[in-house]
């Protein structure tokens, strides 16, 4: 586990790819118990340790996360992840190069939840809800381009539908189209960068993720 940024109030983790945010029906062990851990050695915490979870990445996924460490600051984040007032940027590796370098994609997703997966639609349907998105190429290799991604709104899956829509799959994601998985069993989605003002000092927080160490990443986030 790596801490990209903590204080009294907050602790932004780089999550690997593979890991779970929280506990699920795998049993398996989640980021937040190992965030736990982290504070309670470091800081020699007698007792229970409060962490409070304020949003997730998909398990495939891997880049910032952000946790709460105090209730007030869990109160406050919530409402401003529900505001829209964490800008999260992501990068993505995906096949096929864009039609547009930059552009704004909108589609309405239906979540089919047996199947775990979106669907995206050009019009409303039942039970759809409007996903809108921003992206732009910042790079390139022979086979793949890297795209930093914006989202206007918080979907099921949503990065990984809409650019599967516009014929741009990420690498890795099988369930979206790509037409082979990573060796790791990982998709190429990065959360790679997070702002927004603390929500007890006000002061303003930029953190960073560094890059997977994988020569595609790095080669094409150096073209």
């Amino acid at each position: 586990m790596e801490v990209v940024y903590e204080d009294n109030h907050i602790i932004i983790v780089n999550k690997k790819s593979g890991e779970i945010v929280q506990g699920d029906k795998t049993g398996d062990r989640p980021l937040s118990d190992l965030v736990k851990d982290y504070i309670k050695e470091k800081y020699a915490k007698p007792g229970a340790v409060f962490l409070g979870v304020v949003h997730r990445l998909d398990r495939p996924v891997s880049g910032l996360v952000v946790f709460a460490r105090t209730s007030k600051a869990l109160t406050r984040l919530n409402k401003m992840f529900a505001e829209g007032q964490v800008h999260k940027t992501y990068w993505a590796i995906v096949k096929n190069t864009p039609k547009a370098p930059e552009g704004t994609l909108e589609n309405w997703l239906v979540r089919n939840e047996k199947q775990n997966k979106s669907y995206a639609y050009d019009k409303e349907r039942p039970n759809s809800k409007k996903a809108i998105l921003k992206y732009r190429v910042i790079g390139h290799t022979d086979n793949y381009s890297v795209l930093e991604v914006n989202l206007m709104t918080g979907r099921h899956h949503q990065i990984r539908c809409q650019l599967a829509a516009m014929g741009c799959p990420i690498k890795g994601d099988l369930k979206y189209g790509a037409p082979r998985s990573n060796p790791d069993g990982s998709i190429s989605l990065m959360s790679r960068r997070v702002e927004f003002v603390h929500p007890v000092s006000k002061e303003t927080i930029i953190a960073e993720a560094p890059l997977p160490n994988d020569p595609l990443w790095q080669a094409a986030a150096t073209r």
